[in-house]
């Protein structure tokens, strides 16, 4: 099988990458709009159709989005464009190809709705600004071309590449002596290489034949970002750094953030098999990794 990976050069994409060249027995094509990978536009359909129709593709894995939750709110157009336009093109090319596409989707959008209990893949999606709004108007597109799909929802996205929470707090903890951190905000962190991985499995192993829909993965557990940053802090031996836990209004944001966005796996262990992670082991996996380049 001939494998498409959109957005390769980031979080996600670049562990992929490491996956496939462990054990794949497909053929992989990586791509993004950077330097160092074959370019591909996935907003211009015409482009992924003549690339799909060039390249045999027989599946595709999005890991390509606008991911700047902030930003959203004022960057306009594109964030749709790359949200929800471009996985339709990607959806409606798989469709003519009589293929599957894996769409990675967030936690954000759900939110709106007070709610205690993990969220499960059939709730209403609430999103409570443009990000998880454009990532929601993005399923339901793929959903609407009929085309074989695994949609999966992520949380708390962190790895060694790229910008993310994990290497922020990193710096921030070794250069600081003092932090204030949200506490009210709970979820659960989700190691790439470990979404990486169940991705692979569901691909590599064929397991979407009859399971195409959406799913929930993040890492097993709860915590804040408080609890988050404690612990990132602890591993790394950052102790003269004092982290305190605030509310989130004592950081105010263009976007109100979930409050608890916990995703319930149920579906996603007993479909395809899947043992998860806690996500504190999985973290202390991505540090020493980090410690060790």
């Amino acid at each position: 099988m001939n494998i498409l990976v959109t957005g390769a050069n980031g979080q996600l994409g670049n562990e992929v990458q490491i996956v496939s060249k462990q054990s794949a027995k497909d053929h992989y094509f990586f791509t993004d709009v950077c330097d160092g990978y074959e370019k591909l536009d996935i907003t211009d359909i015409e482009k992924v159709r003549a690339f799909v129709k060039a390249h045999e593709i027989n599946c595709i894995i999005n890991c390509a989005a606008w991911t700047n939750v902030d930003k959203a709110e004022t960057a306009g157009d594109i964030v749709e464009t790359l949200n929800a336009v471009a996985p339709e093109n990607l959806a409606k090319v798989m469709k003519e190809a009589g293929g599957l596409l894996v769409h990675i989707s967030t936690d954000y959008v759900f939110g709106g709705d007070p709610y205690n209990t993990p969220c499960r893949e059939d709730q209403k999606g609430t999103p409570t600004g443009v990000y998880g709004l454009t990532k929601l108007h993005g399923e339901q597109k793929i959903e609407a071309t009929g085309c074989d799909h695994v949609i999966i929802r992520t949380a708390w996205l962190y790895s060694e590449f790229g910008h993310n929470f994990v290497k922020t707090m990193l710096n921030l903890t070794a250069t600081k002596p003092m932090l204030k951190v949200v506490f009210d905000q709970t979820g659960t962190p989700t190691y790439a290489g470990d979404l990486a991985n169940v991705i692979f499995d569901i691909v590599e192993n064929r397991k979407f034949e009859g399971n195409t829909g959406v799913y929930h993965f993040s890492n097993e557990g709860v915590c804040s970002w408080y609890d988050f940053t404690k612990m990132i802090a602890l591993l790394a031996g950052h102790t003269d750094c004092d982290i305190e836990p605030c509310h989130s209004d004592e950081y105010p944001s263009p976007v109100t953030r979930p409050a608890y966005s916990v995703l319930d796996k149920t579906k996603i262990k007993e479909t395809f098999g899947v043992k998860i992670p806690y996500w504190l082991d999985s973290l202390k996996k991505c540090m020493n990794n980090i410690n060790n380049e």
